[in-house]
């Protein structure tokens, strides 16, 4: 990621100090991908209502996975369980109870859950219901070039930990979300509408209230944000919050700039079937793009096959059997050799930087398990990093994709997500605790100094690999394959990639 990148996304804003201003649309906002799992109460009955117009402290917009987890995180925490709050999303899904049948193979959408994430999912309760359903735990990974001049194997062992992370559908993921809400005491209220108009009032003077409290009167009707939804539908909220996906409307209602650029690049998705069970999660780099085999659970995988967008047509239009073929050309001999032995002997010449040597050291390259044949559709994206300049401001937030999305090459967009909503929801939490209106600037603008560092770190670093990567040039492929080694042979460099990438710690170069 270059300079003027860089220095533009990690600038903290000044608190912003907004006019009151009216913006609307006649675009309907981004529905979330995720399919939910539970019913919930449609403009049920709420508390410290007007006679017209309901009243909320938060109003989410955007039911997907990061918003639910979000609502589970307020839902969790004794300051913030009393909330009232609303959840907007078009989604018809969202008012009807989805069955996962076991028998049915796994979606292509899914998404690599980090140790970290996990806690926090275990946190809030809603760990123990994505264990109800298929998931996969991989405790090893294999990342290598396609010249065959080096690899690295990471093994959850390296760190003491019995797993680098958890596959699981995006469908089981917000299922465990919705079942997890659905259980506890918070007062939410789900709009199946879409948002049309926001408009944001500016507060005559700082005032501190009593969040806490259900039936306290809210703040009067200047001093919120007043939603329009396509419905006919009219709400306040002290804290409007966008998890509402790339393309949020709420950041542009809500007029936040962002900075990115598309890859010349798209993805292909879809579940594979093998003959054994996977249990690694593998990655190879092609001229043209990742190519990543992840486990899903019995005999499945998941692929996500980065290319140009005139190869991913191709591929995507293929036959069944002539894109198998594909698949298995791209993760084993195909465009070059398996790195039989390192590039730079066994090693040795990093010994005097090993330390305690990582489990994984000395494991030997291994090759992927053969793809038999697909178990899904292939679906097809354009890829883009895109970053909102602001994640905050008067009676606003955004968090996931709303305020940023990724290349999907470490699997990071969503771990991302999650650590904006629990985030947000401490930050509410500390505001609630000292009496500060949840909806100030100042307030909101710690939960973006938070994110935006950890954000952007990650970003730099996924750019910078997706940059490194996609260039064919025989000195740079040789530098490549000595990183490769020395992230394989110099283990206290090797457990401090897995700790930053499972979530549990800030990379080196940025502490």
């Amino acid at each position: 990621m270059n300079r003027t990148i860089l220095r533009r996304l990690s600038a903290n804003a000044h608190a912003l100090r907004i006019p009151r201003k009216l913006f609307s649309s006649e675009a309907a906002s981004e529905a979330s991908s995720s399919i939910p799992a539970c019913p919930s109460h449609v403009h049920e009955e709420n508390r410290g209502l007007t006679k017209d117009v309901q009243q909320y402290d938060v109003a989410i917009v955007g039911g997907g996975m990061v918003g639910m987890a979000l609502a589970c995180s307020l839902a969790s925490m004794p300051l913030t369980k009393q909330l009232n709050v609303a959840i907007i999303d078009s989604n018809p899904a969202l008012q009807s109870k989805l069955l996962i049948k076991k028998e049915d193979p796994p979606d292509p959408r899914v998404s690599t859950v980090t140790p970290a994430t996990i806690n926090l999912f275990k946190d809030v309760g809603a760990w123990e219901y994505v264990l109800q359903h298929r998931h996969a735990f991989f405790d090893a990974m294999q990342v290598w070039d396609y010249t065959g001049l080096g690899y690295t194997r990471y093994d959850a062992r390296d760190i003491g930990k019995e797993a680098l992370g958890c596959v699981v559908e995006n469908k089981v993921l917000h299922h465990a979300l919705l079942s997890c809400l659905q259980n506890t005491e918070l007062h939410k209220t789900i709009y199946p509408s879409r948002l049309t108009s926001m408009a944001i009032h500016r507060s005559s003077s700082s005032t501190h209230v009593d969040s806490t409290s259900t039936t306290t009167t809210l703040h009067s009707r200047g001093n919120l944000a007043k939603l329009e939804l396509s419905d006919g539908s009219n709400l306040y909220a002290k804290l409007v919050v966008g998890s509402d996906g790339g393309k949020s409307h709420v950041r542009e209602l809500a007029g936040f700039k962002t900075t990115g650029w598309s890859y010349p690049q798209n993805a292909i998705i879809c579940t594979v079937e093998h003959t054994l069970e996977n249990h690694c999660a593998w990655q190879r780099f092609l001229p043209s793009g990742p190519i990543a085999l992840l486990p899903v659970g019995d005999n499945y995988s998941n692929i996500v096959w980065t290319m140009s967008p005139k190869e991913a047509s191709e591929r995507n239009s293929m036959d069944e059997d002539d894109f198998v073929k594909a698949l298995n050309h791209a993760l084993d001999y195909g465009y070059g050799p398996h790195p039989k032995s390192s590039l730079l002997g066994d090693g040795d010449m990093f010994s005097w930087l090993r330390g305690d040597a990582a489990s994984s050291t000395k494991e030997s390259f291994e090759a992927p398990p053969k793809v038999v044949k697909l178990a899904s559709a292939r679906m097809m994206f354009p890829l883009s990093l895109k970053h909102a300049n602001d994640y905050a401001s008067k009676r606003v937030a955004l968090i996931g994709d709303a305020a940023h999305t990724i290349h999907p090459l470490a699997g990071q967009g969503v771990n991302l997500g999650f650590g904006d909503a629990f985030a947000l929801s401490r930050v509410i939490a500390e505001g609630i605790a000292v009496g500060t209106d949840i909806g100030e600037v100042s307030l909101l603008k710690k939960y973006e100094a938070e994110r935006k560092q950890a954000n952007i770190m990650m970003m730099a670093v996924v750019d910078g690999f997706q940059k490194a990567y996609s260039i064919d040039f025989g000195p740079l492929n040789v530098l490549r394959a000595a990183a490769f080694n020395g992230a394989q042979y110099i283990s206290p460099l090797k457990r401090s990639i897995i700790s930053y990438a499972s979530g549990e710690q800030k990379f080196p170069l940025f502490s």
